[in-house]
């Protein structure tokens, strides 16, 4: 599907007309709507995608986005490149089916466009456009709560192709989570290493990833990490060892340092 600046435009100027209601609707009642929002603007040097052995390979600026109500949210995470033209948009829908103090299990779904330049012929002169293409993906969120810090989990994504490129994708990460490691009365990291097993239509391979983030308590910015690493892979051509480095603002709800890593 072949789409323009201009429509590119008009789809980011709806999504904050969008949010934009939200926040017109909550100051206008006394009970809002929602029972959150909240969101992080990021740029960095390299721009990763859900599966961390997908990169942009430029630096990108990223919005993550999350409205919540009751068990449900609707979470948009918007990617673009530095200059302005779009990476790829997802729209989530989640579902918390089980929340207790140990156990929880997320379910979810949704649409994606990924975009890329093509150069097409018009009218005898050569014109580049954006080209979508589209896929659908569904997810399943197993985690247990070791302590207050520490906690291990799973995560499994489906993937589903319906134009030229990759057709199907399966994503199974292992992963664990060390979270508020103090470093003094202001600052703390949170620590995420895991390992994943990816296939996309019929090549597969096997990576280790670590998610880094240096924050300061009761302070919008953070710093964060991704390093990954392949073990063993068929897919190409992804380089054998990435990483990142981000600046990450966080904003709105009722705890204002959203994670930005939602697996």
């Amino acid at each position: 599907m072949k789409m323009n600046n201009r429509t590119i435009k008009n789809l980011i100027v709806l999504l904050i007309i969008f949010v934009s209601g939200f926040d017109v609707k909550a100051q206008e009642v006394t009970e809002p709507f929602l029972d959150d929002f909240r969101g992080t603007v990021s740029v960095t040097n390299n721009g990763f995608s859900l599966v961390p052995s997908f990169s942009l390979g430029d630096p990108a600026l990223l919005f993550d986005l999350k409205f919540t109500k009751g068990k449900l949210s609707f979470e948009p995470d918007m990617r673009f490149a530095l200059e302005g033209k779009p990476w790829s948009f997802l729209f989530w829908l989640r579902y918390k089916a089980i929340e207790n103090k140990r156990f929880s299990l997320r379910i979810g779904a949704h649409p994606a466009l990924n975009f890329r330049t093509v150069s097409v012929i018009r009218n005898g002169v050569s014109e580049e456009l954006l080209e979508s293409r589209r896929y659908l993906a569904a997810e399943i969120v197993p985690n247990y709560k070791i302590s207050e810090k520490v906690s291990i989990g799973m995560y499994y994504l489906r993937g589903q192709g319906f134009d030229e490129g990759v057709k199907t994708t399966n994503f199974l990460v292992l992963n664990s989570s060390f979270t508020n490691l103090f470093i003094s009365e202001q600052f703390y990291f949170n620590i995420s290493p895991q390992v994943y097993y990816l296939t996309t239509d019929d090549d597969k391979g096997y990576y280790a990833v670590g998610f880094i983030t240096l924050a300061k308590k009761d302070f919008p910015l953070s710093i964060s990490s991704i390093l990954n690493k392949a073990i063993d892979t068929e897919i190409v051509p992804e380089d054998d060892f990435t990483w990142n480095i981000s600046l990450v603002y966080s904003f709105g709800g009722a705890n204002r340092r959203m994670s930005k890593r939602k697996i």
